[in-house]
């Protein structure tokens, strides 16, 4: 049994029960026999490695498709659309996730010295092919799961591993970002986190600047970057997906919930609503109700 089919074979049977993305020690892994409908959530640095079906995720106007054997590695907090779009009841969507932890990768980065490292001018999210090396590490975590004994002493060091396979594979450079303290991501991930703080407030760049101790025009062009958005077009977009997520449990109280995010008139966040999704909030809430969803 080569690494893809063992990794197929041990998350079919550790998410065959439960219809949600399942948390294991530390990871997750998530089983899915429909598509999905779209839907928004923000996504903390992670990776994601898909070993069966396929899935989207969307960034802005950033479309990425990630399938078997590839995956996907977020630096720093996103508002993504995610929905996957290749499963069936013969072959289901196999996935496996792993945040990304900051002290790690400075760790290792320490440790590593001068090794050099591709750079990276794109946005905090990137998809890539997952190599053998990669593979067998996240097969031997798994692994532990059937050694109670040994898992608290070894998976550390496996994901350990792990996070030293992505820095040197092609999407290092992006990964490396996460470990430094003056790096682009760092700075942005310190004004995602004063946002999702105020999120439902109105909000001067001036202030947000003053908050990570940069200059608007600078924080602006590293916002842009990382995330492919401004400062103020993310908290529309955190505040619109908060409202989402509500909606579906409270499909009829629109102006509550509008107000709860921080929308002062029902007619603007009904509007931003349908710009942003396509239908009205009533609507879309009905809709979703009865719908397959990614939650993740």
């Amino acid at each position: 049994m080569d690494h893809l089919d063992e990794l197929r074979h041990r998350i079919t049977r550790l998410a065959a029960v439960s219809q949600r993305p399942l948390a294991i020690e530390g990871m997750t892994v998530f089983s899915a026999r429909h598509v999905t409908e779209p839907l928004g959530m923000v996504v903390e640095p992670t990776f994601a490695l898909v070993l069966q079906g396929a899935k989207r995720s969307i960034l802005n106007d950033r479309i990425l498709d990630y399938h078997a054997s590839q995956y996907l590695v977020v630096t720093v907090d996103l508002p993504l659309t995610s929905q996957i779009t290749r499963a069936t009841f013969d072959e289901p969507f196999l996935a496996f996730g792993l945040p990304l932890r900051s002290a790690t990768i400075a760790e290792l980065l320490m440790e590593a010295g001068s090794t050099a490292f591709r750079p990276h001018d794109g946005p905090g999210i990137a998809t890539s092919d997952a190599d053998d090396k990669l593979l067998d590490a996240v097969a031997r975590l798994l692994r532990l799961l059937d050694e109670p004994r040994d898992l608290a002493i070894l998976a550390p060091g496996v994901q350990r591993e792990i996070h030293w396979r992505l820095l040197n594979g092609p999407q290092g450079g992006l990964v490396r970002q996460i470990g430094l303290a003056d790096s682009r991501v760092s700075l942005v991930s310190r004004a995602i986190t004063w946002i999702t703080a105020h999120y439902d407030e109105v909000i001067r760049i001036d202030d947000l600047a003053d908050e990570v101790n940069t200059s608007v025009s600078s924080l602006n062009r590293h916002f842009r970057a990382v995330t492919a958005m401004s400062p103020l077009q993310y908290q529309k977009q955190l505040r619109l997906q908060k409202a989402r997520l509500q909606l579906i449990a409270a499909p009829h109280d629109v102006a509550a919930i509008g107000a709860t995010v921080g929308y002062n008139s029902p007619s603007q966040f009904s509007r931003e609503y349908r710009r942003m999704f396509g239908v009205p909030p009533v609507q879309d809430a009905q809709r979703l109700q009865t719908a397959e969803l990614v939650r993740e």
